[in-house]
């Protein structure tokens, strides 16, 4: 009967334990701020939308519409440095297939996210910019506007 009873005291435990960590683990202390963001070069439209972190984290969707008649869609995730967003795009071509990463920089610039361009190293299978060669945001294919809601 003790034999009983104790099992039934350590499953009541466990039962609390596992449900104090599934509810504590739902709730969130960080405060997220939403923007959106459109550019468009000729016929092609770049549509970012991601969320910033209070540890200077973001992330969100980015999607690149060519011409109308195919995409790269995924999401973006990275860190935010002053006045610049660095991170990783993990897109799928054509909105399927074989998940892709490159690297993504922006430059804050009168309200507006410039895209940057550099030299792209890959490690392990992971792309980033070169850390020794400048990221250049001269001439980019694509200068973001806030979208307003």
């Amino acid at each position: 009967m003790k034999m009983v009873s104790k099992n039934r005291v350590l499953l009541a435990n466990v039962l609390i334990v596992f449900c104090a960590i599934i509810f504590s683990c739902g709730k969130s202390d960080e405060k997220r701020t939403l923007f959106s963001y459109r550019a468009i070069n000729d016929k092609d439209t770049a549509l970012l939308r991601y969320t910033q972190l209070e540890d200077n984290r973001f992330f969100g969707q980015y999607e690149i519409i060519y011409g109308g008649s195919r995409k790269d869609s995924g999401e973006i995730r990275g860190i935010i440095s002053g006045d610049t967003l660095k991170g990783s795009f993990y897109y799928s071509s054509y909105g399927g297939g074989v998940l892709k990463r490159c690297p993504v920089a922006l430059l804050k610039r009168e309200n507006k996210w410039v895209l940057g361009k550099g030299v792209i190293s890959v490690y392990m299978g992971i792309p980033s910019y070169l850390k020794t060669e400048p990221i250049d945001y001269s001439n980019p294919k694509f200068i973001f506007e806030e979208v307003k809601k």
